[in-house]
């Protein structure tokens, strides 16, 4: 009993195929494989544009809060300016006043050239009160193309949204008092992308057209580098990837991102061979007495041909034969 004890007590350090000229094997040789930066980006909307009050006044309406969806052109925010009535009643009172006085004007045109064809006035007086009626007809076109212009002004008193999208942010209130270009709402829109803020030692490595991997582990999905921003600013270089179907509900929200940031010389094996026994890692190789069992200390999981391998930091050499299968 005691004998069978020390024999299994080998076998963790041991493991043989049941036929060791049928077993699979692979010549472990050193591969290319990319190194990944973990950081994280921004989801942000591909256009941020604010929504101007053209005049000024005080905001008597607003129809939109954070988060609200509008459309390109619509009423978000009315500004009104209490001026713009009085200015309207006052041409109003000149209008009705010239036109009152253009009815005269006229009726003593048609007076004088009564008189004219009868020879009592000159023709001379015939043409001032002529004069008179084309003058204050002129003066009543000239207030009405005011009053519409002021009407222009009114109607302008209304905040219409410069595109489609979502409002981001609305930082004024009913009531508020706003200057001619101020900003009433930002709308974002254009669809979304992903905002990254690299550090500058990686800068070099990247180039548009990289791929990006989104998402932790389970969750991952890819991306495309679509614009890399050449000012570096705080030692930090921007850059903008493209995704797919991408969670426009929260603008701002934060993203796990891996870049390509290099690549260097790796031993790699197939993770399905790698056995633990007593915390240790063990990887079956080809002696010159059959195989064996070596210990190795594997590294990170690396997908090749959609199959999980595992980087062999220290325990294989190049050369060595991995068994890769009983059969």
């Amino acid at each position: 009993m005691m004998k069978r004890l020390v024999i299994l007590g080998v076998l963790p350090l041991l493991i043989f195929p049941a036929d060791p000229s049928q077993a699979g094997s692979l010549s472990v040789e050193p591969v290319q494989i990319t190194e990944w930066k973990s950081v994280y980006g921004e989801v942000e909307t591909r256009d941020r544009v604010p929504a101007r009050a053209r005049i000024g006044g005080t905001i008597d309406t607003l129809d939109v809060t954070e988060g609200a969806r509008v459309e390109a052109g619509q009423q978000i925010a009315l500004v009104e300016d209490t001026k713009f009535a009085f200015q309207l009643d006052s041409i109003d009172a000149q209008i009705q006043t010239l036109r009152a006085r253009l009815a005269t004007a006229r009726s003593d045109l048609e007076r004088g050239e009564t008189l004219l064809e009868r020879g009592v006035i000159t023709s001379q007086r015939a043409d001032q009160l002529r004069t008179e009626v084309n003058v204050i007809d002129g003066q009543i076109r000239s207030l009405e193309a005011e009053r519409l212009v002021l009407e222009q002004r009114v109607t302008e008193g209304a905040v219409l949204s410069p595109q489609s999208g979502i409002v981001l942010s609305v930082p004024v209130a009913r009531g508020s008092v706003v200057t001619p270009g101020e900003a009433i709402a930002v709308i974002g829109g254009g669809g979304v992308f992903l905002r990254l803020a690299l550090p500058e030692r990686h800068a070099e490595a990247l180039s548009e057209g990289d791929e990006i991997i989104i998402g932790s582990e389970g969750s991952q999905r890819s991306g495309r580098l679509a614009k890399l921003y050449p000012q570096i600013d705080g030692g930090r270089v921007q850059a903008d990837v493209e995704v797919s179907d991408l969670d426009a509900r929260f603008v701002g929200r934060r993203v796990p991102v891996r870049l390509p940031v290099g690549t260097r010389q790796a031993i790699l094996v197939p993770a399905a061979i790698l056995s633990t026994q007593s915390g240790l890692d063990y990887v079956t190789v080809e002696g010159p007495d059959g195989p064996v069992a070596r210990i190795v200390v594997p590294g990170e999981t690396v997908e090749r041909d959609g199959s999980a391998w595992r980087e062999i930091l220290t325990g294989l050499s190049a050369g060595d034969l991995v068994v890769t299968s009983d059969e």
